[in-house]
């Protein structure tokens, strides 16, 4: 029989790990951020020809290029704190998840803004940000696991205004990175919750007939 009281000093012990990990991590790739910002500033803004331009094939090389390029410092860094803190939230149970999610995040809502956007180039992190936004909310939902709901619950609180963002709203805005990032997430999240539901047997199976 598990000790509750050592399963649940292991958990938090998990989740302080998982923390710690998760900001580490994180500084790693604001940096990187940082560094791709420099490089579209030194190129004069070019390295932004490389985002999604819908229904062109370069434009399908953008799925996987888009979300680490802004238009400009000013795009980076309003993106920067939600991307960090949604990024770590995720990365706290585990981030092997973390990495499995938002790479299904970035290629399907991609894919969406490629098959679905309007014609100019869609760059920046901003679907993703929605990806990991609506996923946190669905598995404090659906997993029911006492971290995720806090999590979720937390997400709803100080996030529940991305909601906005899901609304077509300024011309130079990409709305359409938004939804389809919302919905990649959500159907990541929907994926992995069907994995994990368990069997259940019905009477005849149980009875062997």
């Amino acid at each position: 029989m598990t000790n509750p009281t050592v399963s649940s000093n292991n958990e938090k012990s998990g989740s302080a790990g998982g923390l710690k990990a998760g900001l580490k991590n994180g500084l790693y790739f604001v940096l990187f951020l940082i560094g791709i910002q420099l490089l579209t500033t030194i190129t004069g803004g070019a390295v932004t020809a490389l985002g999604i331009e819908p229904r062109t094939i370069n434009g399908l090389f953008g799925i996987l290029l888009a979300p680490f390029i802004h238009s400009s410092w000013g795009h980076l860094f309003s993106n920067l704190p939600p991307l960090l803190i949604l990024s770590v939230l995720l990365m706290l149970p585990s981030f092997k998840h973390y990495v499995k999610a938002s790479v299904f995040i970035i290629i399907v809502g991609g894919l969406l803004v490629w098959l679905f956007g309007r014609n100019a180039v869609h760059v920046g992190a901003s679907g993703w940000i929605f990806g990991l936004w609506a996923l946190l909310i669905y598995q404090g939902i659906f997993r029911r696991k006492p971290l995720d709901i806090l999590i979720g619950i937390a997400v709803l609180f100080y996030y529940g205004g991305m909601i906005t963002g899901l609304l077509p709203g300024e011309q130079y805005v990409s709305v359409e990175s938004h939804v389809s990032g919302a919905i990649a997430g959500i159907l990541f999240g929907w994926i992995q919750y069907r994995k994990r539901k368990p069997a259940v047997k019905t009477g005849t199976e149980q009875s062997g007939k």
